[in-house]
């Protein structure tokens, strides 16, 4: 896994690039993604530490991005957070249960956003024996 890499998965363009902005002044690379089919190239490929991405997403939507992640072995460890409009409890589970490690309402903070990934990722990173 690339150690420093964040994918923003974000199909508007103005809140992805904030997103992106915010997590490069705490020090990661950024790249973005407009659906969700974009990111599960982009993934295959530059196998990011962290994943940012919209539950509502054209292609292929947030859940099942999530999901297409945790059954991919190379990419498995990646922290996921997601983000959404979405914010009932059954809205949350859902997100929780496709294999999200967190879940953000819109709207929202940029700097909370990087705290709950930085943590995220933490938790994620493989321990040692």
């Amino acid at each position: 896994m690339n150690e420093n890499l964040v994918l923003v998965a974000e199909d508007d363009p103005d809140l992805r690039d904030m997103l992106a902005l915010a997590l490069e002044r705490a020090g990661y690379t950024t790249v973005g993604a407009k659906d969700g089919s974009t990111a599960a190239r982009i993934i295959k490929v530059a196998r990011p530490v962290g994943i940012v991405t919209d539950v509502r997403m054209p292609a292929l939507n947030g859940m099942e991005l999530c999901q297409l992640i945790r059954s991919n072995p190379e990419v498995r460890n990646a922290a996921v957070l997601m983000v959404s409009a979405n914010c009932h409890v059954h809205d949350i589970n859902a997100g929780l249960g496709s294999g999200a490690d967190g879940y953000l309402p819109k709207p929202l903070s940029p700097r909370r956003l990087v705290v709950e990934l930085q943590q995220l990722i933490e938790r994620r990173k493989p321990t040692a024996a």
